[in-house]
C-alpha cells in the first residue's frame, strides 16, 4: 500500500485547564494541508520494519510509525508483521504532527491489511495511546480539538487557502513547551467560537484577524527568530501569521498566489526548509 500521510497547522490553540495526571486540557481549532510524507507498507510474515529516507530519524520504537504497528500488532494479537519505508518531506519537531500523522496513517494501513472491520472511532481510541495529536491525524480535515486532543469535531471545510510555511532550522521539544507554560500567565486566549464562525463561513481575513496560539507565549520568548520570520512574512504581504502547535514552525496565509511566491522565494534564500501549499 502506497499512502500519503497529511502534516497539520493549528488555527488556534488554547489551553483551558490541566488533569491530575499534568496533561494540559485544549482547545483548538486543527486544520490538514497539502504537505505530506509518504508510507510504502508491506504486509509480511513477522517483525515489524522501518526504513526512512532520512538518516536523523530513528527507525526503531521510538519512530511513531513503528509504535503504531507494534501497538496494532498487540492489541488485536496479529500474526504477521510489517514492513515500512517511510519518505519524509514534512519537517521533523516541527509543530505539523509528522510523527503522528505517519502513525495514523500505518493504523490505517494495519485495518486494511489486517482487520478491516474496525471502525474509525475504535482507531482513534487507539492512536490515542500513541500520541494526543493521532486521532486528529487519522480523520484530517477541519476541526475542533478538546480534552488533550480526543474530542474531535468536524467542522465544515476551510480548504484551498494559500499558505507558506517557514520552519527554522532547529526543532522544539513539545513536553518543554508545556512544561514551561504557566497557565495564570495567559492574559490572551483565542476567541475560539468566534473563530470556528469564521472557519465555516471560509472568511480568511476573520480567520487571519483571529487566529492566536497561547504557547507562542514560551516558544517566542526563547526563539526571537520566529518573532522576525511573523514579521518577514507581514512585510511580504501576508494577511495572517502564527505558530503552528508548541513550534517552531512558522505559517502565514496569503490571499493571492503571486505574493505568496514572492515570500517563498525570499524566505527560502534564509531557511532550508519553506513551503508554498494549500489548506485542504
Amino acid at each position: 500500500m502506497l499512502l500519503k500521510a497529511y502534516a497539520k497547522i493549528n488555527l488556534s490553540l488554547d489551553v483551558v485547564g490541566k488533569r491530575e495526571d499534568g496533561y494540559h486540557l485544549l482547545k483548538m481549532i486543527m486544520q490538514t494541508v497539502d504537505l505530506y510524507d509518504i508510507l510504502n507498507v508491506k504486509k509480511t510474515c513477522r517483525d515489524i520494519k522501518v526504513i526512512c529516507n532520512k538518516p536523523y530519524v530513528p527507525t526503531d520504537e521510538r519512530n511513531l510509525a513503528y509504535k503504531a504497528a507494534e501497538l496494532f500488532i498487540n492489541t488485536y494479537k496479529i500474526d504477521g508483521g510489517i514492513d515500512i519505508y517511510l519518505k519524509k518531506y514534512i519537517p521533523v519537531a516541527a509543530g505539523m504532527a509528522g510523527g503522528s500523522t505517519d502513525a495514523a496513517a500505518v493504523l490505517k494501513a494495519m485495518r486494511t491489511l489486517y482487520k478491516p472491520e474496525l471502525e474509525d472511532k475504535e482507531l482513534m481510541e487507539l492512536g490515542l495511546k500513541i500520541g494526543a495529536d493521532v486521532p486528529y491525524c487519522i480523520v484530517g480535515g477541519t476541526a475542533l480539538c478538546e480534552g488533550i486532543g480526543e474530542k474531535i469535531t468536524s467542522m465544515k471545510s476551510f480548504k484551498n487557502h494559500i499558505l507558506v510555511v517557514i520552519k527554522p532550522p532547529f526543532g522544539v521539544s513539545t513536553k518543554e513547551v508545556y512544561s514551561n507554560l504557566d497557565i495564570n500567565k495567559i492574559i490572551k486566549h483565542p476567541d475560539t467560537d468566534l473563530l470556528v464562525k469564521y472557519v465555516e463561513e471560509d472568511n480568511l481575513l476573520g480567520v487571519c484577524r483571529n487566529m492566536k496560539n497561547v504557547l507562542e507565549n514560551v516558544t517566542l520568548k526563547k526563539h526571537m527568530t520566529l518573532k522576525n520570520i511573523k514579521k518577514e512574512v507581514l512585510d511580504a504581504g501576508a494577511i495572517g501569521t502564527l505558530m503552528s502547535g508548541s513550534g517552531p514552525t512558522i505559517f502565514a496565509f496569503f490571499e493571492d498566489m503571486l505574493k505568496a511566491q514572492m515570500c517563498y522565494d525570499k524566505m527560502k534564500k534564509i531557511y532550508k526548509e519553506v513551503f508554498i501549499t494549500r489548506t485542504i
